[in-house]
Parts: C-alpha cells; structure tokens; sequence
C-alpha cells in the first residue's frame, strides 16, 4: 500500500466549500444557492453577482445591457444615440417609417447642388404620398394631427396623447367613427383620456380648443364608453385642487388647506351631486381667506370655470356643514 494520499486538486487550492450554481439557477438567481441569504450585490466593475454573508459568487461575466458612452443631458443623449425615436401610437405609422427632411444637405452637412434638388423635391413628394396608402391610414393621419393640436393648445402631457391615440384607435377599429366626425370623436378620446390618466380637463376646456360643442362631445364620449366598455371613475374635486391653486399662484399651505377641507366633506358626503370643479372653487376660496391670501370669487371663478354664484353656493354649504370660521 503507498503511502502517498489522495491527488490535490488540479487549480492546486481548496477543495471547493460551496457547490457550484447551475446555469438556470444562475439566470434567475435571487437568493444565494449556499446560505439561502437575499443580500445579493452586483459588481459592475467585475461583473459578477456576489453574495454578502457567505461571499459566494452567483453568476460571472455578466453583460452590461445598456450604452458603451455616457450623456449629462438629453441633448448630448440624442447625439450619441444610434438608434431612431421610440414606436408611439400618436403617428399614424407609429413612427416606424422614414422621413426625407427638407434641408437641402446631404450626411455629410454639405449643400446638396442645384441640377440635384428637383429629383430630390421629387423623391420628398412620392415619400410623402406612400406613408400613407389607404382610406384608414388618411383617416388616422387627419384624426392624431388634429389630436396633437388639441394636447398641444391643452399643455397635456405626453402619456395622455398615446391613451388618447390608442382609444380613438379602438375606436377605429370597431367602426365607431362612422356617422360622426373625426374631431367629435378626437375630442371625446382627449376627454376619457383625461380623466384614464388622472388630468382632469373639463368639456369646455377640451371644447374651447377644438372646433367641436360641448355637447357633441359629451354626446361622443358616452357613447365611446359605452361600446368600448371603457371603466372610468367621475372626477374628484381633489383632482383640481394642484392646477387650481398652480394657477392662482398660492402656496403650497393652502392647497394642503384646500385638501383638508375636501376629505371632510367628502366623508360627511356633501360633495356628492356637485360638480367638482365648482366644489374644488370653494375650498380653494375658503383656504386662501383663512391663510390670510385671499383670493377674490371672480378671480377663483375665471380659473375653475364656473360662475361666482356656484362658489358663493359652495362656501355657504361647505361654511354651514362644517362649521368653518372664516373672517371675511
């Protein structure tokens, strides 16, 4: 019998403590595969996914998804980047065809010469007529240009013109336009889309933009709503309370004052059978006079859109109900 013991391992160190993760077990790894512990760190300088209590190291030679470059702004993102904008719905392509731009310039920033540009003009021309092909894309391209102009006069975010887009889309595609104009049906997706998105617009704002009547509109939309099954909640006045008081200019004390005032009255139910906007009137009014920046009822009335009658209305409600003092 030889004396000499077991041969050491090959890479000449330790036996190995831990056993080694498998290849799925290291795709999804969440928690250590030795102490079970889920204080896990990545390494990006290593590239490696070490555990913090035992020190195992879960999975190595990872792949940094994102860019080789670095941007301090959006300019010097744009720049930099080499890919194209985004899909949105708010095109009637959904931006995923090609545009000939109109500088007369070629890759290279140099002035394109004069025997060249007719054929160029020409080539912008027959672009231009091939984006859109048939009946339904004529349709979207009108509808979501009219839709831009509507969001844009309105200062409407970016996420309520892609749900308003892909409404009018559904709308499109179970037939719903026909009898009924474009810029109806536009502006009641506009509206659902408001109010989906939690940015409260009123009918006579997104009315005052378009060149549709409050009525038509509102006609439009439950109509919209009812065969799309669309499941929006009624308005809160607390929803006006932000761009009320942002446009009035008062602090922030008041609209929190204006809250206050609401979820009383929400929980003794006297805002129920009343329209928000004229509510979120009162309680703004009431705030600025109890915190000493008073704001008039014409000038709170110009902003909410409604009359001075239905604040006055309001306050004397809300006053009465709640036993608020306020110093006129």
């Amino acid at each position: 019998m030889s004396g000499k013991g077991p041969a050491p391992p090959e890479d000449g160190g330790r036996l190995p403590e831990h056993p080694v993760p498998r290849a799925e077990d290291m795709a999804v790894a969440t928690r250590c595969t030795s102490c079970g512990s889920s204080h896990l760190t990545r390494d990006y300088e290593r590239g490696e996914l070490v555990c913090d209590e035992c020190g195992l190291v879960l999975e190595d030679a990872m792949i940094d998804q994102g860019p080789e470059w670095r941007a301090f702004d959006a300019e010097q993102g744009e720049k930099r980047a080499r890919t194209g904008a985004p899909s949105t719905l708010t095109i009637h392509d959904k931006g995923l065809s090609t545009e000939i731009g109109w500088k007369n310039r070629d890759p290279f920033g140099k002035s394109i010469p004069t025997r060249n540009r007719a054929q160029l003009y020409r080539l912008r021309k027959w672009q231009r007529r091939i984006r859109v092909s048939n009946a339904t894309e004529r349709n979207l391209a009108f509808a979501l240009a009219e839709l831009d102009r509507i969001a844009s006069g309105m200062a409407l975010p970016r996420n309520v013109r892609e749900t308003a887009a892909m409404i009018y889309r559904k709308a499109v595609n179970k037939n719903l336009i026909r009898g009924r104009s474009i810029e109806g049906v536009v502006a009641a997706s506009l509206y659902g889309s408001c109010r989906q998105c939690n940015v409260p617009r009123t009918l006579d704002e997104i009315a005052s933009k378009s060149r549709i009547g409050r009525k038509e509109i509102g006609r439009t939309y439950r109509f919209m709503t009812r065969e799309l099954r669309l499941r929006l909640l009624p308005t809160r006045p607390q929803d006006y309370i932000q761009r009320f008081c942002s446009e009035l200019k008062l602090k922030g004390e008041i609209q929190s004052r204006a809250n206050e005032i609401l979820k009383e009255a929400t929980e003794r139910e006297l805002t129920s059978g009343r329209g928000p906007t004229g509510v979120a009137a009162a309680a703004i009014y009431i705030a600025s006079v109890q915190c000493a920046e008073r704001r008039t009822q014409r000038e709170v009335a110009e902003v909410a859109g409604v009359t001075e009658v239905t604040i006055r209305n309001r306050y004397k409600e809300l006053t009465d109900k709640l036993k608020l003092r306020v110093m006129l």
